[in-house]
């Protein structure tokens, strides 16, 4: 197989924090040069894709904001799919609901007054939003309930952190309900995102990641060939065994050498 396109992962796999990971401007390049179309992936909710692209380039990583797919576009796609007319209570932070808000969705700021409930990352969530999500689902099964991206950790600098998963995670029990989606990798919503941005056969296209329970499950389910590699949380354990693992995004590259 000839790579014609590639998934890169940003967080642990391109970058740590705010900087970029020894040696991924120049894999980035590399990569980009053997290949017809790159989407940069990533489960961080937080930033819009054109931020994103801006700081990648601010990184010497060449990006368009067409190129990144974050949780928060998988979800504002779903949203407008299922949730298009419905009131949304959000619990998520500043950031997630800008963007809710920029796309039009329509908040509510009483949680009993919603139609579906948005869960994501938010460093303040606190007992509080435990009990608005109980009101928000009282004794209604009609009201939706949206997890933005799976991670329960988030890799930086000094080590994890809990991340959206870990928020909806917590819902879901006080609740006891399961969320009907959960969008970022591995979801096959977000699957379908990056494949109409690519334009290219999943069979095509390598992904590269460092977290096997997102990154490699995604890429495996949608029928690529999946690369992890050693940093971020690439010893972490659980999600299917990837088709080649190297220490690094430098390593990966000779993926699209050899292939």
């Amino acid at each position: 197989m000839t790579p014609r396109a590639a998934v890169l992962d940003l967080d642990g796999t391109l970058v740590s924090g705010d900087a970029l990971l020894p040696g991924a401007r120049d894999a980035a390049a590399a990569i980009r040069e053997r290949v017809e179309a790159v989407c940069f992936l990533t489960n961080n909710p937080t930033v819009p894709p054109e931020a994103y692209a801006a700081r990648l380039r601010d990184l010497g990583i060449e990006a368009a904001p067409e190129e990144v797919v974050t949780a928060c576009t998988a979800t504002l796609a779903y949203l407008r799919e299922h949730h298009a007319d419905d009131a949304v209570y959000a619990i998520a932070g500043d950031d997630i609901v800008a963007q809710l808000r920029d796309a039009g969705v329509s908040l509510v700021a009483d949680p009993t007054a919603c139609e579906c409930v948005v869960a994501g990352y938010d460093p303040d969530f606190d007992y509080d939003d435990m009990h608005a999500a109980l009101r928000a689902f009282g004794d209604s099964g009609g009201v939706g309930f949206v997890g933005t991206d799976p991670d329960r950790t988030i890799p930086t600098p000094d080590g994890p952190v809990p991340g959206s998963g870990a928020i909806v995670h917590a819902i879901s029990g006080v609740v006891e309900r399961d969320p009907d989606v959960v969008l970022g990798k591995p979801s096959a919503a977000t699957a379908d995102i990056v494949a109409e941005r690519l334009g290219v056969p999943a069979a095509d296209t390598v992904v590269v990641g460092d977290n096997p329970a997102t990154d490699v499950a995604f890429g495996e389910r949608a029928g690529m060939t999946t690369v992890r590699v050693r940093t971020g949380l690439g010893r972490a354990d659980g999600g299917p065994d990837a088709d080649v693992v190297v220490d690094d995004i430098r390593a990966a590259v000779r993926v699209f050498r050899e292939a």
